[in-house]
């Protein structure tokens, strides 16, 4: 069994793991996210989560992406793991950096590639909601505000440049305020 412990590398100027044994470097980088706001119409999909973190509040279908799989193809099997939903990705909306925790999320705009939903193994149930229906105080992240507000930024419109962090959470760092309204 390899033994790592942190130190700085030749040449490098971060702490990382490297091995005792052969030198090998594992790097940590930050996790890739992908999802969809998924509209019918004016209405959008949401997904109350099942597991934790933040079991019991609503999201967007969205999740870790995988190795061997493009971005889309993530948010199609992030959609269809959590919704059942088979999507049509539209284009990139968002690119949020979550430096507090160490994602990067790809959020897609996308409508229903064919009829039907149904909570998936890692949501309680899902929904279409209005805009005014949106359960803000539920809202299981941060990002999941900024993305709805892209959404509704960019409605009807062609997508143009994705949105990013909003100025007064550049970094991600900012945790959703209890029973937030946002």
């Amino acid at each position: 069994m390899p033994d790592f412990h942190r130190s700085i590398p030749e040449g490098d100027d971060k702490e990382r793991l490297v091995c005792r044994d052969c030198g090998f470097i594992a790097y940590e980088n930050p996790k890739l996210i992908v999802g969809s706001v998924v509209s019918e119409g004016e209405r959008v999909l949401l997904c109350r989560r099942a597991i934790n973190p933040r079991r019991g509040f609503w999201t967007l279908p969205a999740g870790f992406l995988e190795m061997a799989e493009t971005a889309e193809e993530g948010a199609r099997r992030e959609a269809w793991e959590e919704a059942q939903a088979r999507i049509a990705i539209e284009g990139l909306l968002a690119v949020f950096s979550i430096a507090r925790i160490g994602q990067v999320q790809l959020i897609f705009r996308a409508g229903f590639a064919a009829p039907g939903f149904a909570a998936g193994p890692e949501s309680e149930e899902v929904a279409l909601f209005d805009w005014a229906e949106i359960p803000w105080a539920e809202i299981a992240f941060p990002s999941v505000h900024w993305a709805l507000r892209a959404w509704r930024a960019a409605a009807g419109r062609p997508l143009g440049a994705p949105a990013s962090n909003p100025p007064e959470d550049a970094r991600g760092t900012v945790p959703l305020p209890q029973g937030s309204g946002l």
